[in-house]
């Protein structure tokens, strides 16, 4: 829970690094309160025709710039800028070459945009 806090802590920070665990873990406890979420609604009979439910709804948009933050961030550590998260409307190639990126290890030492987050130094 300790890198969920703090995700939420930058809310809307976009400089500096994320570790791939942090990112990683981000995405994971999302992934599952939406499905928990949406279940709720699905009970509460709170989601529309299209299928998207309040509650869902609001958690969404509540965790949408904590998200973005954390994507910008992840590539940031990877060497990459955050311009790369455009490449989310491209059409499946687009989602495929994020997640690349997502998955790249950190690069080693300080980078343009911040400390490394796993605290190594570069290898002498």
């Amino acid at each position: 829970m300790q890198w969920y806090l703090a995700v939420l802590k930058k809310y809307a920070v976009f400089n500096g690094r994320a570790s791939r665990s942090e990112f990683w873990w981000f995405v994971l406890f999302n992934i599952i309160v939406a499905f928990v979420l949406g279940f709720i609604d699905g009970l509460l009979g709170t989601t529309t025709q299209s299928g998207y439910g309040l509650l869902s709804g609001i958690y969404s948009l509540a965790v949408l710039l904590p998200a973005i933050g954390v994507a910008i961030r992840r590539l940031h550590d990877s060497g990459k800028t955050g311009w790369w998260l455009l490449l989310c409307f491209v059409p499946i190639i687009g989602a495929i070459v994020l997640i690349v990126f997502y998955c790249l290890d950190s690069e080693p030492g300080p980078n343009q945009y911040g400390e490394n987050p796993k605290g190594q130094a570069p290898p002498a």
